[in-house]
């Protein structure tokens, strides 16, 4: 097996891009990742785009990456188009580092973008609802919604109107860890405030404003108990990664390479709701860290997938981080804070940083490889060497309907 690199990133700000197109984005993205590598269009051998809603906002339903590469130049090398819901862009990632493994190319350009902010706001959020069996509506909605039974929110207590149906689903996710764990709703607080914190430092981020538990629960309710702070926003944004084989890395800066040491793809399975062993993310992070010959312990760093705050909290224990339900104690106590044991989403992850979904999960790598290289500036993890990252998208019966687990490291 081929050893891959990534040897350039680049990133736009996630947000609200208004007047700017999913080509602008990309190529943005694109030129930077690019310069970072020392890399010219001649020396990329294949392209993996990721996108997600172009087809459905915009009626580009096919070839969405030949169009958008084709005014950078890139065009004559095989171009993959990979759609996987909100980890479209790891999972383009995994098709790259692959594809390299295999001999097939040797540089490899992997693209992440989604334009969602657009005038029909009900346009927008009816996206979220292909993102599960749409042949199956209400008796998957039945299913997830009864996860919540018993746990009622205060009295007089009213959610927005106009949300996704998955936020009600993360909702109901919720409610089941509090009555099974005794989470509350003050540490999903605590998991939103540190990451609007971290966002804080991180000028790519949408929100760039800190805030605090009390602030964050003073918040308008979105769906109980999740406030509007706990949840991730829609944002434009278009993230880029140039990996490379060994034979390449070497005729390039090999002090800035970051080495991909595991790269896991996993679909969901049909489980019981308190079988957590089984959780898709929690195989696949074993099976990642099998694969890099490394522990929970050794990670130093993590992007984890936080549509909502309680998501962080399931998966900082689907990681290995700690037991299972004791993920709302670690942020109420700090430990995934910057300075802490393991920071999580040090960029403020999706509910801070932003959700442009086709970009999320190279927007994690965007990250994670500025961590190990120590250019994180004010929200830089000391002397990080490893770092993970879940990359999570759809629902599939009780969990996600893909998720994408990848370990990077510093040390070549």
């Amino acid at each position: 097996m081929r050893n891959v690199y990534v040897v350039g990133v680049g990133s736009t700000r996630f947000g609200r891009h208004t007047g700017v197109s999913v080509k602008q984005l990309t190529r943005s993205a694109v030129e930077e990742a690019l310069r970072d590598a020392g890399l010219g269009v001649p020396a990329i051998q294949a392209a993996f785009f990721a996108n997600t809603v172009q087809g459905a906002l915009e009626g580009q339903i096919m070839v969405r990456g030949q169009m958008a590469l084709r005014p950078l130049g890139i065009e004559g090398v095989p171009i993959f188009n990979v759609e996987n819901a909100c980890a479209s862009a790891s999972s383009a990632l995994n098709l790259a580092v692959q594809h390299i493994r295999a001999g097939a190319s040797d540089v490899a350009l992997v693209v992440g973008v989604d334009k969602m902010c657009v005038p029909d706001k009900a346009a927008m959020l009816g996206v979220f609802d292909g993102a599960w069996d749409v042949h199956e509506t209400e008796a998957g909605q039945a299913l997830l919604m009864a996860l919540g039974r018993g746990v009622d929110p205060p009295a007089g207590t009213a959610g927005l109107e106009t949300r996704s149906v998955f936020m009600d689903i993360y909702a109901s996710f919720a409610k089941a860890h509090m009555r099974n764990f005794g989470t509350t709703q003050r540490q999903i607080a605590a998991v939103s405030a540190k990451n609007h914190q971290h966002s804080a430092l991180n000028p790519l981020a949408h929100y760039q404003a800190s805030m605090t538990i009390e602030e964050v629960l003073a918040a308008p309710t979105v769906v109980w108990p999740l406030t509007l702070p706990m949840c991730a926003p829609v944002s434009d944004g278009a993230a880029a990664a140039v990996i490379c084989s060994e034979r390449v890395l070497r005729d390039l800066n090999r002090s800035r390479a970051i080495a991909v040491r595991a790269s896991q793809v996993l679909t969901g399975v049909t489980r019981s709701a308190d079988d957590h062993e089984r959780h898709l993310c929690r195989i696949g992070a074993l099976r990642a860290y099998e694969e890099a010959g490394l522990g929970p312990g050794s990670m130093d760093v993590a992007e984890v997938h936080d549509a909502t705050a309680f998501a962080e909290i399931v998966q900082v224990e689907n990681l290995g981080f700690c037991e299972i339900g004791q993920g709302g104690w670690m942020a109420e106590r700090g430990v995934t804070a910057l300075g802490g044991r393991i920071p999580v989403n040090p960029s403020g992850g999706l509910e801070s940083k932003g959700h442009p979904i086709g970009a999320t999960g190279l927007g994690q790598i965007h990250e994670l490889v500025l961590q190990l290289r120590g250019q994180a500036g004010r929200r830089q993890v000391e002397g990080a060497r490893h770092a993970i990252a879940e990359n999570g998208g759809g629902v599939y019966g009780l969990e996600e309907s893909t998720a994408v687990i990848t370990i990077l490291s510093n040390q070549l």
